[in-house]
């Protein structure tokens, strides 16, 4: 879970073409924290690091960071000066999810993947490293707000069915209404954050990606 996801002006959508992607294959978009990498862990690390604590009691991330023997939490402002500090300097020391890397490997050898990340701009060369040292040469897009609107500008230059992956209800919700025609699946890799994300029915969650794979594979091919 990074931070909400909230409306702000669109990112355009780039040309499958240009990211190298064919638009006669099938696409998965995928998110990266708490999809491909273990951001609550990575987070909590840069925390206790800077003297700070990471109690995951509630699905809101900057009411879950305090002082040690505090009873409340940092304020938003500090929280976020928290946040935008760990993506500028430590967002590239993140844990890959267990099978992440491999499925996603497997699923690009008959569908084009696009991750999908709202990481804050000054984070995209850190970002883009990690996905390299660890195997993943697919595009990276950073994004801005809810992802439905991009999500729906990528899947639509393909006559490929498609799936999106994300661990936020309201990014999933959000290209469940522009782009209906999108398989959506919520995976949250955080064992501490999954009794506590929202979910609908309207999405699969699956949390094991394993069964991940085969179920985005089953409906991108289907």
């Amino acid at each position: 879970m990074a931070a909400p996801s909230e409306p702000s002006p669109a990112v355009q959508a780039p040309a499958l073409a240009s990211l190298g992607l064919s638009t006669e294959r099938p696409l998965v978009v995928v998110d990266v924290d708490e999809v491909l990498g273990l951001f609550m862990k990575g987070f909590g690390d840069f925390l206790a690091e800077q003297g700070f604590d990471l109690r995951v009691e509630r699905y809101a991330l900057f009411e879950s960071i305090f002082r040690p023997e505090a009873t409340q939490p940092l304020s938003r402002a500090e929280g976020q000066a928290l946040y935008d500090a760990f993506f500028r300097t430590a967002c590239g020391r993140i844990e890959p999810v267990p099978g992440a890397v491999e499925a996603i490997e497997r699923l690009s050898r008959h569908a084009g993947v696009v991750i999908l990340s709202n990481a804050p701009a000054e984070a995209e060369a850190a970002r883009r490293e990690w996905l390299l040292r660890h195997g993943l040469r697919q595009p990276l897009i950073l994004n801005r707000g809810l992802k439905g609107p991009i999500t729906a500008a990528l899947v639509g230059q393909t006559t490929g069915r498609s799936a999106f992956i994300d661990d936020i209800l309201a990014n999933l919700d959000s290209v469940a209404e522009h782009a209906p025609q999108t398989a959506t699946f919520q995976h949250v890799a955080d064992e501490r954050l999954r009794r506590l994300a929202p979910t609908s029915p309207r999405h699969r969650r699956i949390d094991d990606w394993a069964e991940l794979e085969a179920a985005v594979e089953e409906a991108v091919r289907a």
